[in-house]
């Protein structure tokens, strides 16, 4: 972990702000597995136009720890800072709101859809400190096997998933969704998760008679 780090954890500057008086830290969430990479896989249009306009937003370097000692003090920031982003975010598609089908960015005018949520929680965890190596965007299906973007934390607990369409921050495993591909450890390239399914997916396949 890096000093800086560890020195705003001390000075108590990696929380959102002053909570209500005698507001505990949120508890440890239990043990999570870990997503595997599978080896390299071809980045989004999307990740590259964001990459072209905006290089500091998607540039990852080789230095620094690629996941998180989780303490309470830590995971509560996670908890606020994704329930904060998907507070403050009108929902808009890509079309809607550039009229494009796929547009990356920060959110900077307050809309945005799945990826520009993650991309301003990841934009804010880095400004309190978080290592950026150990936030990883993420491309899943969702339900109804359409694209999803979610923002995954790698702690020494396993993989957590920060994602706009719940304030609950849950293990990759419990999200029902299968995960395709996710930002590599370095560079911006991108590695395959190979469609791996959250136990969920292939319970509710089972029940439909196919296969997840």
């Amino acid at each position: 972990m890096n000093r800086a780090f560890w020195i705003l954890l001390a000075a108590g500057q990696l929380v959102l702000g002053p909570g209500p008086a005698g507001a505990a830290e949120a508890p440890l969430p239990a043990p999570a597995p870990r997503l595997i990479a599978l080896g390299p896989a071809k980045p989004l249009r999307g990740w590259l136009d964001l990459c072209r306009r905006n290089p500091d937003a998607c540039a990852l370097g080789p230095a620094g720890p690629d996941m998180i000692t989780l303490a309470p003090a830590l995971w509560t920031v996670l908890v606020q800072v994704n329930a904060a982003v998907n507070h403050e975010i009108e929902p808009v598609t890509d079309k809607e709101h550039w009229g494009i089908s796929e547009h990356w960015d920060l959110a900077e005018d307050g809309k945005g859809d799945c990826e520009d949520y993650q991309l301003l929680k990841r934009k804010r965890l880095i400004d309190k400190g978080f290592p950026r190596r150990a936030l990883r965007m993420t491309v899943v299906l969702d339900g109804n096997d359409e694209g999803h973007a979610v923002l995954v934390v790698r702690t020494d607990r396993g993989d957590y998933v920060l994602d706009n369409e719940t304030s609950s921050i849950l293990p990759w495993s419990e999200t029902g969704y299968a995960y395709i591909r996710q930002e590599g450890s370095s560079g911006t390239g991108w590695v395959s998760l190979g469609g791996v399914n959250a136990p969920a997916v292939t319970a509710r396949a089972a029940q439909e008679g196919r296969r997840p």
